[in-house]
């Protein structure tokens, strides 16, 4: 299981002077900040931050200033540590002005897969950022990316958008609130598979360099990046502070197209020397885009899926048979959602369902603007399992306040409907997706 690891909270802001007087000032404050939380003074704690995902592990970073991280139950000796930044805000405060950005948000919009990374030796001008983002189904988002050298390892530190950057890494980091609320407060957030590699200082600081004269930021969060492509990420404010190239990298998703389709296009609009590198699960796994692969379902639903041929394209989807498709997928018009696009056999039932919906007064509970999609052939996002998006038969309601985690805001007579008429709730499971609905029983409802 993949997990995220919480700083322990830094409540002192971070002094324009050299790592040395830096650290010393960390170490006092942070004494300071301790000893207000013991006397019982308010330190601005916001009660309705969004929590770690469920599954995620929350503790305290070795090197820390000491006490629980956020969300930590399992040690009875609260430290009473800060997680805000100010009011209204679930971020951690800021270590200096000059590096905080404004705070993200809730995660909007679906999850982005990293199909492509590309770095330049210079900016990337913006007409030709969009030209890339022009390209069929091809999405994108801007960053800068730099090498730090630390005790014999080199890091790609990324220099982002918390705010959009944060849907193309991978679960359970996008609905990490705190995690990107933290990186806006000017802390770095490092990959989980180095929280034992990398060294920081007794008040959880890391220096981003072999120099004694290198950055020094505190690390906010050992959380999932993106694999091969992103060891650690600050926030737009360190991009000059650590020599970072404005704007010279890309991620690259290329949706239901193979991404090596991607890759001609990409040399011949970036300049020579580019490095254009793919991520995908058919690159890093190596599995064979040419082989055909055979799906066999079991279970209540295997009828409507019967046999389910399909090859591998990339960014972890799949091409179904087109024979398949034709005789198994349709778009039709339903109640509140109108046009939706399914597996045939559930348009009855999910019709039904919605306008049981309509018909006891909870229509307003589902936002036809907020709806994920039906019928969307991949895999399970990190992993060659596939998704019952493949056969279009599940579905995603209410997305931004129904992200996997949480206990969601979907409404629960809502939920009853849709269980009575043959779909399981994702909001059931053990690491909870309260958006998710899927078929597991075909219904007639005549």
């Amino acid at each position: 299981m993949r997990t995220l690891h919480l700083g322990a909270p830094l409540r002192h802001r971070r002094t324009a002077a050299g790592p040395a007087r830096r650290r010393a000032a960390a170490a006092a404050l942070v004494a300071l900040g301790l000893l207000l939380a013991a006397c019982g003074q308010d330190t601005g704690d916001d009660p309705d931050a969004d929590p770690t995902p469920a599954g995620a592990s929350t503790t305290a970073e070795p090197g820390g200033p000491g006490g629980d991280a956020p969300g930590d139950d399992t040690d009875d000796n609260d430290d009473g540590a800060d997680d805000g930044a100010g009011e209204g805000s679930g971020a951690a405060p800021a270590l200096d002005p000059a590096f905080a950005v404004e705070a993200p948000g809730p995660l909007e919009g679906p999850p982005q897969y990293a199909d492509i990374l590309v770095v330049a030796q210079d900016t990337i001008d913006p007409e030709t950022v969009a030209a890339i983002d022009d390209l069929d189904d091809v999405s994108v988002e801007s960053m800068s990316l730099a090498q730090a050298s630390i005790e014999g390892k080199v890091l790609n530190v990324a220099v982002v958008d918390p705010a959009s950057y944060r849907a193309w890494t991978t679960q359970p980091s996008p609905e990490a609130q705190e995690v990107w609320d933290r990186v806006a407060a000017g802390e770095v957030a490092v990959a989980s598979d180095l929280e034992k590699k990398l060294p920081t200082d007794d008040d959880g600081f890391l220096r981003l360099g072999s120099a004694e004269d290198s950055e020094e930021v505190h690390v906010g969060a050992f959380a999932p990046q993106i694999p091969n492509a992103v060891d650690a990420v600050v926030n737009e404010k360190w991009g000059a502070a650590i020599g970072a190239k404005p704007a010279n990298a890309l991620l690259v998703s290329t949706g239901t197209t193979a991404p090596d389709r991607v890759v001609g296009p990409l040399q011949r609009m970036l300049p020579g020397q580019t490095s254009i590198q793919r991520l995908d699960v058919v690159a890093t796994l190596g599995l064979d885009i040419d082989a055909a692969q055979t799906a066999f379902v079991v279970g209540a639903v295997a009828d409507a899926v019967g046999t389910f041929n399909y090859t591998v394209i990339g960014g972890g989807r799949i091409a179904p048979e087109p024979s398949w498709v034709s005789t198994h997928i349709v778009t039709a018009d339903v109640p509140i959602l109108g046009s939706v696009t399914c597996n045939k056999a559930i348009i009855p039932q999910l019709t039904a369902a919605l306008r049981e919906v309509v018909e006891r007064g909870l229509g307003d509970k589902i936002i036809p603007g907020q709806y994920g999609g039906c019928y969307y052939p991949r895999f399970i996002a990190g992993s060659t399992a596939l998704s019952n998006h493949s056969f279009g038969l599940a579905l995603d309601f209410n997305v931004p306040g129904n992200l996997r985690g949480t206990v969601g805001e979907i409404d629960r007579g809502v939920v009853d409907i849709f269980k009575k008429w043959g779909f399981t709730w994702g909001g059931d499971w053990s690491y909870t997706d309260p958006m998710h609905f899927e078929a597991n029983r075909i219904v007639d409802p005549r």
